[in-house]
């Protein structure tokens, strides 16, 4: 996308600001979800970065500029205290992060120092970007998820999405199925979700439901941090998915996969005292869903990759 600037150089902005093409490359063409499209928001951002900057009386300070899929993250100080700027494109998944921060208020998570909802502007505390919990040897990072999950367990706060809710919609879908998806495991999936929301408890948790090893950074508090919350009122065992499938290439290599995916969902389990058979039929109903979205997408690969660690929860 051309910003009307020289490559990574955010134009308008008082202070030095980079920015990775890489970011506008992952926000450039996305659809308003709801409201604004990629284009149209990286086009205001410069004046978005400056405006923050005054707001929250930040000034810029060194160190690399991150980003996510959808939000960048600029290390500023709070008079002197360091901190970073998050800015996300508007999307409804990231709606409701700043209550969900404030929620936690630094216990398990990243502590929440001033937001503006309005424009999807948090300044939150600077924690250690570089590294993460791929950093660390698999079968620990699990544990040490395990160990967020029970830090961050709150009750749920009544501004969120609830996942029975959810579910209905998701249960439509596999209903609907998809050519390149399995019927007996769209099936199956609608069949246990149906069941999974009967429980009385299935809404009664404040949960991140992307929860997984690069949404968690090493702290000086703390030895981890979650970060980067989706917010919902649901259960914990909906939240085991994501360590499932991320470092996957590990998977990959893996003599046996449904035993290696399995050996991950337990440990988190165990150190978060959940019920095993509840994170494996979500993490199963999780997986089939991608599966079909990425059917919508017409990926393939991506196709291949949910189906084969959704059979690896069956059974």
């Amino acid at each position: 996308m051309d910003c009307g600037c020289r490559p990574g150089r955010l134009p308008g902005v008082a202070v030095s600001v980079t920015i990775p093409a890489s970011f506008v490359d992952l926000v450039a063409g996305r659809p308003p979800e709801p409201a604004i499209s990629g284009d149209d928001w990286l086009a205001g951002l410069p004046a978005l970065i400056e405006r923050s900057l005054d707001r929250f009386e930040l000034a810029v300070d060194e160190g690399p500029v991150r980003h996510g899929v959808a939000a960048i993250v600029v290390p500023v100080r709070r008079g002197d205290t360091p901190a970073v700027l998050k800015l996300s494109w508007p999307h409804t998944e990231a709606s409701l992060e700043h209550l969900a921060l404030r929620t936690w208020d630094g216990r398990g998570a990243v502590r929440l120092l001033a937001a503006d909802p309005a424009t999807y502007a948090l300044v939150l505390e600077r924690l250690d970007g570089a590294r993460d919990l791929t950093s660390v040897d698999l079968l620990e990072a699990c544990e040490q998820l395990g160990r967020l999950f029970t830090r961050l367990d709150r009750p749920a706060i009544p501004q969120l999405q609830r996942l029975s809710s959810e579910a209905q919609r998701w249960i439509a879908l596999c209903h609907k199925g998809s050519d390149a998806v399995p019927r007996r495991l769209t099936d199956q999936a609608a069949v246990q979700m149906t069941e999974l929301i009967t429980d009385p408890d299935v809404d009664a948790h404040l949960i991140h439901q992307d929860l997984h090893y690069e949404n968690a950074l090493a702290a000086d508090r703390e030895p981890w941090l979650a970060i980067d919350p989706k917010p919902l009122a649901g259960e914990w065992a909906f939240g085991v998915a994501p360590a499932v499938w991320n470092r996957w290439e590990e998977a990959q290599s893996a003599y046996n996969l449904r035993a290696h995916l399995r050996l991950r969902l337990g440990i988190i389990c165990e150190t978060a005292g959940l019920a095993e058979e509840r994170a494996l039929a979500w993490t199963f109903c999780r997986l089939v869903l991608n599966a079909l979205w990425s059917a919508e997408d017409d990926d393939a690969a991506a196709i291949t990759q949910w189906i084969a660690a959704a059979k690896a929860m069956t059974g």
